[in-house]
């Protein structure tokens, strides 16, 4: 049995015969080695990594794959020379606490946390169906039919109630913060503006984005969870109309004007919107918090109005309801990679020790539910649990688990093939070369030069 550094904590109701018996099995020394591997140091090396997804405040977002299991993530990075200059080690810190405490299946999940020599990085649920932006304005018409905005606004009804359960608050509720995975339900992702709020007690701050902050949040006022309500009236009316209820898609217009517009006017409504969804939109953006929907009962407040009338809760909560929209397993809803603007080097700011107390909190390896999950659904657990018998119950981590593959070594030519350069592009100088040497005849030269070179560079270069 492997010798298990860590103390095993026991609760007061851990403790007579039962229990000294169940420590003296042999399913107890199996909880304790797999509670050891959770415990393992995570590393770059533990996944494989591939394109880029996205960008974030602080980095890109990549997709990587769990080199053990084989499950694939989505890996959030966050440059520590970025973070150092915006001052951004509290909000980082924040977002990776709030995530490791949200356990929903309508917020993206946190599985592993680990730091690279210039990287935090945030290994999370990935999400291959794009985010709700996307779909909005690059799928044909701008916005949804409202059946389908409907759908996806009472699985946010949900994301928010579990939110609120934690005492969170989120704050930055938008299109490109809500992504859809590959069957075409959503998650709320980017909590990095989320915060909890002390029971009994309110926060204030002038945060989130402009044309979805609610007036309080404008006007720098006291407030609990009435911005989220707020902002879920915000996208269902863009998720119908095709732009925000105060700022039409890609309008160019002063923040000022923006903000006067939110906190005086009142949003306008077209045919598009049936007589429940304009209810239940003209209820969500009330410029006054407390008589806004959901401000007093929070989240069953809002489900009990009559547009969600044919979503049946339960079952949504379950995850089996069937989606309006799935997305197509051969389509990208994202840009391309090079239409991702890439980020600009970082001058002047240098690392130092005095940085690794915070790295130190945010790199803590494994999220305990998220990576049990993992080891069932990708049947690791069943797999090593029956390999053995009973009385000999030992789990060989070196051979079956976080084994990472060493990279082949490569020779020269390998090498030289990887970096693009082809064989016709080769051949092509040699023959250069050759003719420059043998050739006498100046006009031939000169002739045979310029025709090789061209071949050359259209076969190089294009």
């Amino acid at each position: 049995m492997i010798d298990f550094p860590c103390p095993v904590l026991m609760s007061a109701q851990k403790h007579g015969e039962p229990f000294e018996e169940y420590q003296e099995s042999p399913c107890f020394s199996r909880f304790l080695q797999w509670k050891w591997l959770e415990r393992q140091p995570v590393t770059k090396n533990t996944f494989r990594h591939y394109r880029v997804l996205g960008k974030g405040g602080f980095g890109e977002v990549c997709a990587c794959q769990v080199r053990a299991t084989g499950k694939m993530y989505a890996c959030k990075k966050l440059e520590k020379k970025r973070i150092k200059r915006r001052k951004g080690e509290a909000m980082a810190l924040n977002e990776k606490r709030i995530l490791e405490k949200v356990n929903s299946r309508f917020v993206v999940s946190l599985s592993y946390t680990y730091e690279t020599k210039d990287s935090l990085c945030l290994v999370l649920t990935i999400m291959n169906g794009g985010d709700l932006k996307f779909h909005i304005h690059n799928m044909g018409n701008p916005g949804f039919d409202e059946q389908r905005a409907i759908f996806y606004a009472a699985e946010l009804s949900c994301g928010l109630e579990d939110l609120q359960r934690e005492r969170i608050v989120y704050r930055d509720l938008k299109p490109e913060n809500i992504l859809l995975d590959d069957r075409g339900h959503i998650r709320i992702s980017d909590l990095g503006l989320a915060t909890e709020i002390p029971e009994g007690g309110t926060i204030r701050g002038r945060v989130g984005t402009v044309g979805y902050m609610a007036p309080e949040v404008i006007n720098n006022e006291n407030y609990t969870f009435s911005p989220d309500w707020w902002g879920l009236g915000c996208l269902i009316y863009e998720m119908i109309e095709g732009h925000s209820p105060f700022r039409k898609f890609k309008e160019k217009v002063k923040r000022e004007e923006v903000d006067r517009r939110v906190r005086k006017d009142t949003e306008q409504y077209s045919e598009k919107f049936s007589e429940d969804a304009k209810s239940v939109c003209q209820m969500l953006l009330t410029k006054n918090p407390k008589q806004r929907l959901g401000s007093k009962a929070g989240a069953v407040e809002v489900k009990a109005h009559p547009v969600f009338k044919d979503i049946n809760f339960k079952r949504l909560e379950a995850n089996i309801l069937d989606p309006p929209f799935c997305p197509d397993p051969h389509a990208i809803y994202c840009k391309d990679v090079v239409d991702i603007e890439q980020f600009s080097t970082v001058r002047g700011v240098y690392l130092d020790t005095a940085d690794d107390t915070f790295y130190s909190q945010f790199a803590t390896g494994c999220v305990s539910i998220p990576w049990q999950n993992e080891m069932i659904e990708s049947g690791c657990f069943k797999d090593i649990n029956e390999d053995e018998p009973e009385e000999n119950m030992v789990l060989n981590v070196e051979e079956k688990m976080y084994h990472p593959v060493p990279k082949p070594k490569r020779g020269f030519f390998y090498r030289l093939f990887r970096r693009g350069v082809r064989v016709t592009s080769i051949l092509l100088f040699w023959v250069f070369f050759f003719l420059m040497g043998c050739v006498k005849r100046k006009e031939i030269f000169h002739q045979g030069k310029n025709f090789l070179f061209s071949a050359f560079l259209l076969r190089h270069f294009t």
